[in-house]
Protein backbone atom coordinates (compact mmCIF):
# COMPACT_ATOMS: atom_id res chain seq x y z
CA UNK A 1 0.00 0.00 0.00
CA UNK A 2 1.38 3.36 -1.38
CA UNK A 3 0.94 6.12 1.79
CA UNK A 4 -1.18 8.85 1.49
CA UNK A 5 -0.49 12.24 1.77
CA UNK A 6 -1.86 15.86 2.81
CA UNK A 7 -0.70 19.09 1.71
CA UNK A 8 -1.10 21.85 4.42
CA UNK A 9 -1.50 25.90 2.36
CA UNK A 10 -1.65 28.63 3.96
CA UNK A 11 -1.64 32.43 3.00
CA UNK A 12 -0.53 35.50 4.05
CA UNK A 13 -0.92 39.11 3.24
CA UNK A 14 -2.52 40.92 0.45
CA UNK A 15 -3.58 39.59 -2.95
CA UNK A 16 -4.56 42.63 -4.68
CA UNK A 17 -1.45 44.64 -6.77
CA UNK A 18 -1.76 48.00 -5.24
CA UNK A 19 0.67 49.13 -2.54
CA UNK A 20 0.22 49.12 0.64
CA UNK A 21 1.54 51.08 3.44
CA UNK A 22 1.37 48.56 6.08
CA UNK A 23 4.06 45.93 5.66
CA UNK A 24 1.82 42.89 6.97
CA UNK A 25 -0.11 43.77 4.02
CA UNK A 26 2.22 45.09 1.23
CA UNK A 27 2.75 41.31 -0.48
CA UNK A 28 0.65 38.00 -0.66
CA UNK A 29 2.57 34.66 0.73
CA UNK A 30 1.18 31.30 -0.07
CA UNK A 31 3.02 28.04 1.88
CA UNK A 32 2.71 24.59 1.32
CA UNK A 33 3.69 21.56 2.89
CA UNK A 34 3.35 18.23 1.76
CA UNK A 35 3.01 15.49 4.69
CA UNK A 36 2.86 11.73 4.90
CA UNK A 37 -0.33 11.04 6.72
CA UNK A 38 1.63 8.24 8.84
CA UNK A 39 4.17 10.66 9.63
CA UNK A 40 1.57 13.38 10.96
CA UNK A 41 -0.01 10.98 13.29
CA UNK A 42 3.06 9.69 14.38
CA UNK A 43 5.08 12.70 14.78
CA UNK A 44 3.80 15.99 13.44
CA UNK A 45 1.01 16.42 15.34
CA UNK A 46 1.76 14.49 19.05
CA UNK A 47 5.11 17.14 18.89
CA UNK A 48 3.57 20.46 17.60
CA UNK A 49 0.55 19.64 20.73
CA UNK A 50 3.36 19.01 22.95
CA UNK A 51 4.88 21.84 22.01
CA UNK A 52 1.65 24.64 22.43
CA UNK A 53 0.93 22.36 25.76
CA UNK A 54 4.47 23.01 27.52
CA UNK A 55 4.73 27.08 25.85
CA UNK A 56 0.98 27.97 26.45
CA UNK A 57 -0.61 25.16 28.71
CA UNK A 58 -3.05 24.38 26.08
CA UNK A 59 -6.33 22.07 26.98
CA UNK A 60 -8.32 19.90 23.80
CA UNK A 61 -11.27 22.44 25.15
CA UNK A 62 -9.95 25.15 24.36
CA UNK A 63 -6.68 24.49 21.33
CA UNK A 64 -4.26 26.74 20.55
CA UNK A 65 -4.42 28.46 17.14
CA UNK A 66 -1.31 29.23 15.77
CA UNK A 67 -2.34 32.66 14.06
CA UNK A 68 0.94 34.97 12.69
CA UNK A 69 -1.04 37.56 13.72
CA UNK A 70 -1.60 37.12 17.01
CA UNK A 71 1.79 36.02 17.42
CA UNK A 72 3.08 39.05 16.29
CA UNK A 73 1.25 41.41 18.17
CA UNK A 74 1.44 39.68 21.45
CA UNK A 75 -2.26 38.82 22.07
CA UNK A 76 -3.52 36.19 24.54
CA UNK A 77 -2.34 33.42 24.76
CA UNK A 78 1.27 34.86 22.99
CA UNK A 79 1.94 37.22 25.29
CA UNK A 80 4.21 34.53 26.82
CA UNK A 81 6.76 34.50 23.74
CA UNK A 82 9.87 36.65 23.52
Amino acid sequence: MQPTYRMYVDENGNNDLGASEDPNHRYLGLTGVICALDAVAATIAPELEALKAKTFGTHPDNPIVLHRADMMNKRHPFEALP
